[in-house]
């Protein structure tokens, strides 16, 4: 019986082992079937298939392709991007120069959203919705008091031209019921726009959208009217947009054939921009505002600018965003931005700064704050082995982003605990919303800086506000010293956002804090001029 056991066994193993090679045998002709060139792309799609055909549950293809797509594109820049419909309909909106809507602005500072301005013209306007309405609920939905995102009320808001939208307001008390039906409302690029002296004009452009060129012209025949000789152009926190109205706008300042930018990459030939020479501002004086965030089309303005000796830049370096995208479409309502090529100025200096280190790209506005960067222009870095000369001679340097002609450093004077107390908690601004309550006529009322600026002074706002921050939030100056360094600075921010509740709105918000603008200063002092 052992004897025939043994033999039995002997068999199984050769049976079981000839299925063994069978079953690899396959196993490798399955292997070699996937086997594909790296220099192809049918890799992705056999993993997509194979994935398709043997995952041990189904398999949502669109959050699979959308995860493949963005890791895919996350390994070539930092702004080659994948957008899912929604994200896509929000940027090109934001960009578009009008969306559709209901026309209001309006601010969360105490977890309840208020109105500050009503778009003149738009939907809100029509239907009687005024500043300093609490917006309880949108349609059946409570946002107010219940922690309700910001970004998901816009959402709530907006909507097709057209459709309807219910909101419930508290208006001095008495809960108000509005029914609004969203329109077209324009979105402005140009934050605010008025002389500062007799020839001297401020300008803020918060990005470049499809309006912008129009807009600044617009702005600039009326300061022009108003006697303008200079313009200080203020792209802080700008962070680009569409590059042809960087072209437009360049183009307002330069003499004929200037150079503005070129952009070149592997599948694009160079291609240079130059200025026609018909701009209506060729004779203004030019300065250009700057910060780390100041990216992409204001990048190319302030370049051009620059390596043109056209006008003085000033501020810290800018952001370092010197990418062309372009855009793809797909008919689910998705899309891509591809990057095709990089930005120069006309010296040759590429805008883009390194990322071959996704990390040390991420943060590099961190890295700036630790090295010293923000505050000390011997730490500001530049490539000196990249040597470029303005129409001048003058030397700038590569590295990326635009090194200002003048650096002025972050001001950090103002920082002590009762204003980083304040900060945190928003008590300035939940102070100026109060302060709305009680005086919405005499805000509204008001329509030139001039009477706005002689009521605030004397509307008592830095004992009033002192009272509210103690009995509302239990802060107070640690000392008399430490509110006489803050003062000067939180002075300012509550007039500047108490003001903004007139019918002047962000304009006289820029207006009041240019007085501790360091930037601003500096650009002025540049002619010997006061500040304001």
């Amino acid at each position: 019986m052992n004897k025939y056991s043994s033999v039995w066994v002997a068999l199984l193993g050769v049976v079981v082992g000839a299925l063994a090679v069978m079953t690899f045998g396959k196993w490798q002709e399955s292997r070699r079937m996937l086997r594909t060139s790296e220099r192809d792309w049918r890799k992705l799609n056999l993993v997509l298939q194979t994935l398709d055909a043997n995952y041990v549950d189904t398999v949502d293809r669109t959050k699979v392709s959308e995860a493949a797509i963005s890791a895919a594109l996350g390994a070539l820049d930092p702004h080659s991007v994948y957008m899912p419909p929604a994200v896509l309909e929000e940027t090109e909106a934001d960009l578009a120069g009008n969306f559709d809507g209901i026309g209001i602005q309006f601010n969360v500072p105490n977890d309840t959203a208020i109105v500050l301005e009503v778009i003149a013209g738009g939907p809100s306007e029509k239907i009687g919705l005024q500043p300093g309405d609490r917006i309880l609920k949108v349609d059946d939905r409570d946002i107010a008091g219940v922690g309700f995102p910001q970004d998901s009320m816009v959402r709530k808001m907006r909507g097709p031209s057209g459709t309807k939208v219910h909101l419930t307001v508290l208006r001095d008390g008495v809960t108000v019921p509005f029914e609004i039906t969203r329109g077209k409302i324009p979105l402005n690029s140009v934050d605010a726009a008025f002389m500062v002296d007799d020839t001297t004009a401020y300008l803020r452009l918060g990005k470049f959208a499809r309006t912008t060129w129009q807009e600044v012209s617009t702005a600039s025949s009326r300061l022009l009217s108003q006697g303008m000789k200079r313009m200080i152009l203020d792209l802080r926190d700008n962070g680009g947009g569409f590059f042809d109205q960087a072209l437009y706008l360049a183009d307002l300042f330069l003499p004929k054939d200037a150079g503005i930018v070129y952009l070149e990459g592997l599948h694009r030939p160079r291609q240079d921009y130059k200025a026609s020479g018909k701009g209506a501002l060729q004779d203004i004086r030019l300065d250009i505002l700057i910060n780390e965030n100041s990216a992409s089309s204001s990048e190319i303005l302030a370049g051009a600018i620059q390596d043109n000796d056209r006008g003085t830049v000033y501020g810290r370096r800018s952001f370092g965003k010197g990418l062309v995208q372009e855009p793809l479409y797909f008919t689910d309502g998705s899309g891509l931005r591809i990057t095709v090529a990089r930005y120069h100025t006309p010296s040759g200096r590429c805008i883009q700064k390194p990322y071959s280190s996704g990390d040390d790209y991420a943060y590099d506005i961190y890295y700036r704050y630790r090295d010293g960067e923000m505050t000390n222009s011997d730490s500001v870095k530049v490539d000196k082995s990249e040597e470029y000369h303005t129409v001048g001679g003058r030397t700038v340097y590569g590295g990326g982003g635009i090194v200002p002609d003048v650096f002025v450093p972050i001001d950090t004077t103002r920082v002590s605990q009762f204003y980083l107390n304040c900060n945190k908690k928003a008590t300035a601004m939940r102070f100026a919303s109060a302060y709305f309550d009680t005086h919405k006529a005499e805000l509204q009322a008001i329509s030139d800086y001039s009477s706005l600026a002689r009521y605030l002074d004397s509307a008592g706002l830095e004992s009033k506000f002192l009272q509210f921050a103690a009995s509302k939030d239990g802060l107070r100056p640690t000392s008399a010293k430490e509110w006489a360094v803050e003062k000067p600075y939180m002075i300012v921010a509550l007039r500047a956002l108490v003001g903004r509740y007139s019918k002047l709105g962000d304009e006289a918000f820029y207006h009041l804090y240019l007085s501790t603008d360091n930037v601003f200063a500096a650009a002025m002092a540049g002619d010997q001029k006061p500040v304001l």
